[in-house]
């Protein structure tokens, strides 16, 4: 058994890397997309500030998800393989079809049905987590769209008499800024709802670690109220190491395929997307960072004309949204019935 949540164990961490390299679009698409980095210094930048956030960040969304969502007295290790795997799975449903939907949901959505699958409905705890989650899959790009709107109005009053090359040139190194406040952000959010998943499996195998020495003792953890250490560098250094790899298919469609951006509009896109998400990281609730930021592309591009912004690719991406909770709970749900045939546990 101690293997088996070994294994587990890493299984998440190569979901952290999925989110890293599934999600690295929306840290990189709008500064690729408008030539002020190449692809390769751009996804090195985002996963020095996907790093960053380690040191810095609370672990309020973490403690969300390990303890706020599931009833944690039917948890086990095949829950978590299975929401693991129904994650994973969608994850790489969507990359391969470039996608750019919501890791973070998929996990949730994985948990959910994982947890469905073994208890019906009161495996999951219908409480404040959840009102916050499933109300921000709406609010985040609502929100996103409304301050990419409101930044980008700003900036044409302050620059209006302006030209456009000369914004280009003020706004490149602007880009810098806000691309690296993104990057910051999606690891701030992201990269806690593997710890959380990982203190939650903890929690529920305890016992078996409890008389354990060496390494194997830092894997005993009786409650889910601190997150240790190890876990978050190991956390945020697989979405970093994610994030170096790349999501070009998604690059495409988030850095130009929604619609076309200067220097100046991926500056006011990051940065009300990075807003978005750190306020949201500040009061615990898992957001999608993939939905906020197309959310704030969508509303940079609305400020030229709503014909700038390619609204059949917008609305794929919403489609995509909103299968992702229910599709892989369903895949996870599926994988629980297996996991639960080869491996019966109590």
């Amino acid at each position: 058994m101690i293997a088996y949540v070994v294994a587990i164990i890493l299984i998440a961490f190569i979901f952290d890397f999925s989110n890293g390299f599934h999600d690295s679009a929306n840290s990189i698409a709008t500064i690729v997309g408008t030539r002020v980095m190449s692809p390769l210094m751009a996804v090195v930048w985002a996963a020095i500030f996907n790093f960053a956030a380690a040191f810095t960040s609370s672990v309020a969304v973490a403690k969300a998800i390990g303890g706020g969502m599931i009833n944690q007295s039917i948890v086990n290790p095949n829950v978590i393989l299975a929401a693991l795997l129904g994650a994973i799975g969608w994850n790489v449903i969507t990359w391969y079809f470039g996608i750019p939907s919501s890791s973070s949901h998929a996990l949730i959505g994985g948990y959910a049905g994982a947890a469905i699958a073994r208890a019906g409905a009161s495996g999951i705890t219908w409480g404040e987590k959840w009102v916050e989650t499933l109300s921000f899959i709406v609010a985040s790009p609502i929100i996103g769209v409304a301050a990419g709107y409101t930044l980008m109005l700003i900036m044409f009053w302050l620059f209006r008499g302006w030209s456009g090359r000369r914004v280009d040139r003020l706004f490149r190194p602007g880009q810098f800024f806000s691309s690296a406040l993104l990057s910051y952000s999606h690891g701030s959010n992201d990269a806690q709802k593997t710890m959380g998943v990982v203190v939650g499996l903890l929690v529920s195998v305890h016992p078996l670690f409890a008389h354990e020495q060496g390494w194997l003792h830092h894997l005993y953890l009786p409650t889910n109220d601190t997150i240790p250490s190890w876990l978050k560098l190991c956390a945020y250094t697989a979405i970093s190491f994610g994030t170096l790899s790349g999501g070009w298919r998604i690059v495409h469609t988030m850095g130009s395929r929604i619609t076309k951006l200067r220097p100046v509009g991926g500056f006011c896109s990051d940065t009300a997307g990075a807003a978005t998400i750190l306020l949201a990281t500040a009061f615990g609730i898992p957001v999608s960072t993939t939905h906020t930021i197309t959310g704030s592309i969508v509303g940079v591009g609305a400020t030229q004309r709503l014909s700038a912004v390619r609204w059949g690719i917008a609305g794929r991406i919403v489609w995509a949204w909103i299968l992702t909770i229910p599709a892989s709970a369903l895949m996870a749900a599926i994988a629980y019935y297996i996991l639960a045939f080869i491996i019966p546990l109590k």
